[in-house]
């Protein structure tokens, strides 16, 4: 079965925009690349079929060519729930019976987690949703045939397609992983990524620029 893994992802230039209190601007650029190299490792890990990254960055591009991922170039950046949805219409041309769509700024996603997703998808029409951390938004969601459903981004999200996949008729599969589902946005985020066992770029970058003191400067 042909799957297809989409990444959406910013301008590197003007991604993470609320770790503006601890990280410069040049910072948050290093931090967004190193975030989508951590992604688009382990999705070439997982050893999916084809990895698609959309975008309008053309350093962006760059960075996916040497992941040899396959680009899929906007004509401007209207957000993520549109960049997910030229994704799908991709996908249903190419002739993919899956699509999993995951975010750009996931570093501590695993090989081992794409695999259990990728399991535990039903037949289709079917879909499987992974939660953030915080329950609210969606980190991650295979759907089987990628033109299943709609997608839509943005917090409650998660509940919110859960709901749209039932009123579809589908069975949505609920599918918690620990790594995915730890999205960077906020300080908070750059605490759990700090404290996390796996060594990823992203990690290694928020050691050496010292980021933990800034957190703890900031207070609980």
């Amino acid at each position: 079965m042909r799957t297809l893994a989409a990444v959406p992802a910013k301008d590197l230039e003007t991604a993470k925009q609320r770790l503006a209190r601890v990280l410069s601007p040049d910072e948050r650029r290093a931090l967004a690349q190193s975030m989508l190299e951590d992604v688009l490792e382990a999705l070439v890990a997982a050893g999916l079929d084809s990895v698609l990254v959309v975008t309008r960055d053309p350093e962006v591009m760059a960075l996916a060519r040497r992941f040899r991922a396959a680009i899929l170039e906007e004509a401007e950046s209207r957000g993520h729930t549109e960049a997910v949805a030229l994704a799908q219409r991709a996908a249903v041309e190419g002739g993919a019976a899956q699509l999993l769509t995951i975010p750009g700024d996931v570093p501590q996603m695993t090989p081992r987690e794409i695999a259990a997703l990728l399991e535990a998808a039903p037949s289709a029409p079917g879909a499987v949703f992974v939660p953030s951390r915080s329950g609210f938004g969606t980190n991650g969601a295979l759907l089987s045939p990628p033109d299943v459903m709609a997608l839509k981004f943005g917090e409650p999200s998660f509940a919110n397609h859960l709901t749209a996949a039932r009123r579809r008729g589908l069975d949505p599969v609920v599918l918690p992983l620990p790594g995915l589902g730890l999205d960077v946005d906020g300080p908070e985020d750059l605490r759990a990524l700090l404290e996390s066992e796996r060594n990823t770029r992203s990690s290694r970058l928020l050691r050496t620029l010292g980021v933990a003191a800034r957190l703890g400067a900031l207070g609980p």
